[in-house]
């Protein structure tokens, strides 16, 4: 293990340092005594916040970056001619990808908790994360999303427990060895990696096979996938329609808030309330619950700490208002995702819903075109703007405007703009009091919410 060779206060340079598991990491290895720099293309707050913690950020990628180092990290999205990268192999410094790094932390903690699933990790990692906390469990926690309780994607604390998400991406959770494993569901993402449901299948059994024996696998029974994965640990199944250990009953929404009671081995224990809307949300409450069950968390903390979280930022995030319309943004970017954003915003009861989607990866989008056609039904107005390219390229075989054409042939409500600019100018001209906007996407859509808002 790299960790146990290299020792503080040696110095490690991470490559994508202003990704969000990246900078947290950086911080949690900052504060076991490394010298910590990294580099990434552009300045953000979470850049900014980890130059104000005393760690050198370089806004380049450049060779020189990296002439003082005794090890460098780098993220999945690195190639290999990065110029720091080459460095490194020329300079023969040890060069450890971020989720073999996670794995090392991870593996440090007695109590490793580590979720999974194609939906839903960050909001469930932010709900685990702050009932362990309200619980004064001190857990050291990492967010794939900046958690306003803690203001940041990550805590470090002083206890054997460790909350982690666990991306199944080229299958980077198979680095972590987790006490606690969790799925929350099964479905074809990635598909610029993987090669069909049966190969994400298999990344996911793998996961759940690296499960401590005596720890526990928590998983969505209501989700057809999770069922068949094949478990060797302690199994603890929660759900809403087939019988689980962990089940919520009685689902009613008012006033603004979700309620339900919480089923354990057909036992009532509570009455739970949320105050984030959606059955999606439901699940990730019952994901939580589940595991604040199996590490004996009192339970009235933990409806205290529900009842409380407003969600993680960019998941269903009010981000103001503007002629009496309110704007949210929300990190959406599969369809089921979107779906279920959607779905919950109706619970809202406004005039009209407005949808401005970007969506994320040419191949995501050429490769679930059919079912993003059909994820906008609960929408009054969409508005899809450019393909947000992330880790890819342009290759010419799939453009937003043949998403337009295929949500028409079903919801007939959509249309293409292409600038940021040109969407904004077309909210203010055609969105009407009492409406809702929703910018939806993983890349920079939400721009477009903090314009409106803000100016």
């Amino acid at each position: 293990m790299l960790l146990d060779k290299i020792l503080p206060p040696a110095k490690i340079h991470m490559i994508g340092i202003g990704g969000i598991s990246m900078s947290g990491l950086a911080e949690i290895l900052k504060n076991k005594g490394y010298v910590v720099s990294g580099s990434d293309i552009n300045k953000t707050p979470i850049t900014e916040k980890l130059e104000l913690n005393g760690i050198k950020v370089f806004y380049e990628h450049n060779e020189n970056n990296i002439e003082d180092a005794d090890a460098v990290i780098y993220t999945a999205s690195i190639k290999k001619d990065n110029p720091e990268y080459v460095k490194a192999e020329a300079l023969n410094l040890p060069l450890i990808e971020r989720c073999t790094l996670l794995g090392e932390i991870s593996a440090s903690y007695k109590n490793s908790i580590a979720i999974a699933g194609t939906h839903g990790k960050t909001t469930t990692t932010s709900m685990i994360s702050l009932a362990f906390l309200g619980a004064n469990m001190d857990p050291t926690i990492s967010v794939g999303g900046v958690v306003p309780e803690i203001d940041s994607n990550y805590k470090i604390g002083n206890s054997e427990f460790f909350v982690t998400e666990a991306c199944e991406y080229v299958e980077s959770f198979l680095s972590l060895k987790p006490h606690c494993s969790i799925v929350l569901n099964i479905e074809e993402d990635h598909l610029d990696y993987f090669k069909d449901i049966n190969h994400i299948k298999s990344a996911f059994n793998k996961f759940v096979a690296k499960t401590d024996t005596d720890g526990f696998t928590i998983i969505n029974n209501d989700d057809k996938n999770c069922r068949e994965l094949t478990i060797k640990s302690n199994l603890i199944t929660f759900g809403i329609d087939n019988k689980s250990n962990v089940m919520a009953k009685n689902i009613d929404i008012e006033d603004g808030y979700t309620t339900f009671d919480l089923i354990y081995n057909d036992n009532f224990v509570a009455q739970i309330k949320l105050s984030v809307l959606g059955k999606h949300n439901v699940y990730n409450a019952l994901a939580c619950l589940s595991t604040c069950l199996a590490y004996n968390v009192p339970i009235d903390s933990v409806k205290d700490t529900l009842l409380k979280f407003h969600g993680a930022k960019r998941r269903f995030e009010y981000k103001g208002t503007f002629n009496d319309i309110e704007v949210y943004d929300d990190y959406a970017h599969h369809p089921s995702e979107i779906k279920a954003t959607l779905k919950a915003a109706k619970l809202k009861n406004a005039n009209k819903i407005w949808c401005v989607f970007q969506p994320h990866t040419y191949t995501r989008t050429k490769t679930l075109l059919g079912e993003f056609a059909k994820a906008f039904v609960d929408a009054d107005n969409v508005i899809i703007t450019d393909i947000y390219a992330a880790r890819e390229k342009d290759t010419g075989l799939v453009h937003s405007k043949d998403l337009v054409d295929e949500i028409n042939a079903v919801s007939n409500n959509a249309i293409y703009i292409k600038s940021f600019e040109e969407i904004e100018d077309y909210l203010k001209e055609n969105a009407k009091k009492d409406d809702v906007i929703f910018t939806v996407g993983a890349g920079n859509v939400f721009k477009i919410g903090d314009d409106l808002v803000n100016k």
